[in-house]
């Protein structure tokens, strides 16, 4: 199967595989209740409009990303939106899809 590229806001990946790697990467950088800085975030916001759900996990709108625990005691990137609710989305499903 040929590798499929993707582009992340100013990043270019050659394989999906690759962009996730960089994506974990970047979660790792961060502790839990960080608040995503703003060169993250441009990738971030490129990967979450490439989800299957993207317009129930954008709903209102974006303010900034987080990161914050999530199930098993990992922890994953959530958005904030302007009416002051959260939600999660998968890495794995912003790159690949479900």
């Amino acid at each position: 199967m040929p590798a499929k590229p993707i582009t992340l806001g100013p990043l270019h990946f050659d394989r999906r595989g690759d962009a996730v790697v960089h994506l974990r990467t970047m979660l790792h950088r961060y502790d839990v209740g960080d608040r995503v800085n703003a060169d993250d975030a441009l990738v971030l916001r490129a990967a979450l409009e490439n989800h299957p759900n993207a317009v129930v996990k954008i709903g209102c709108g974006v303010t900034h990303f987080s990161v914050r625990s999530a199930d098993y005691g990992t922890k994953c990137f959530w958005v904030n939106r302007p009416d002051g609710t959260t939600e999660k989305f998968s890495i794995t499903e912003s790159i690949h899809g479900s």
